[in-house]
């Protein structure tokens, strides 16, 4: 089996073209092409299928091999392999994903490769039954939540993927391997759920670090970072457009009031090609 490495502001991904072929179990093969000892080393696998109603198709699976609904960073990657690769030509491109068709404009270097892509996110959900959040409110925006001895304030908003973003004062103080798997599997989300500790530099910058449901700590996660833009507006803390510093790069983010979608803009990066035996 052929395959691709990518990574997104260090948020890596294995991608396979199956626009000819099939995988039998690619939950099982996420598991074992992710591990950083004994695979390739991913944050999870992306594939590449064939689509009655866009482009292409997104399937996407973490680490420990549950499937995600969307990728804020992976499908950046994959419309710079779609195009690149010369599997299609349309810009924008259209991806059909598990959270709907997702637009992504390329923006090509002067060899006519994709450096850089915005992606339109789609609209932030915010009703807790909807994200799920076990909290009987309109909405879950700066909610107490306690794991062991620390105590936090958070904002929840579903971006096709459910997140919980933590405003602190200190992000690099956060005990992220420690906070952030037991805020994943707390009761409250239904799912679990995705976690960030956020520093706000100012009304147009802020520090991001994540804890991924089903990944763990990653350099980048893009739909957490739209769900960050859009947990700063609510809470009044940053702008509609602010500028994301996260452990692998920077994304530029914007939650548009003309269409109440998150865009969401970053490099996209292919690494190495190579084979991978017995799938």
């Amino acid at each position: 089996m052929h395959f691709t490495k990518m990574q997104g502001c260090g948020n890596d991904y294995v991608y396979v073209n199956c626009l000819d072929h099939r995988l039998a179990d690619p939950a099982a093969l996420a598991r074992r092409i992710s591990d950083r000892h004994f695979g390739v080393g991913a944050d999870g696998l992306i594939l590449i299928l064939p689509s009655t109603e866009a482009d292409v198709l997104m399937r996407i699976f973490n680490a420990d091999g549950s499937e995600a609904q969307m990728c804020g960073n992976g499908i950046r990657c994959l419309a710079k392999y779609v195009h690149d690769h010369g599997l299609r030509d349309a810009n924008p491109l259209c991806v059909q994903t598990p959270a709907g068709i997702k637009s992504v404009e390329l923006d090509l270097d002067a060899a006519g490769q994709v450096a850089a892509a915005t992606v339109d996110m789609g609209e932030p959900i915010l009703t807790p039954a909807r994200i799920p959040v076990n909290i009987p409110r309109d909405s879950v925006v700066d909610a107490p939540i306690q794991t062991g001895r620390y105590a936090f304030q958070m904002t929840c908003v579903s971006m096709s993927n459910p997140h919980a973003v933590m405003f602190v004062k200190d992000v690099a103080s956060v005990p992220l391997e420690e906070v952030g798997p037991a805020i994943e599997r707390n009761p409250l989300f239904p799912q679990r759920i995705n976690a960030h500790f956020v520093q706000v530099h100012s009304p147009l910058e802020v520090t991001v670090r994540t804890w991924e449901r089903g990944s763990g700590v990653t350099l980048a996660c893009g739909t957490g970072a739209s769900a960050v833009c859009v947990a700063g507006v609510i809470t009044e803390r940053t702008e509609r457009e602010i500028l994301a510093h996260l452990p692998g790069g920077d994304l530029n983010l914007e939650w548009r009031e003309a269409d109440n979608h998150v865009y969401m803009t970053g490099p996209a990066v292919e690494v190495f090609s190579g084979d991978w035996p017995g799938d």
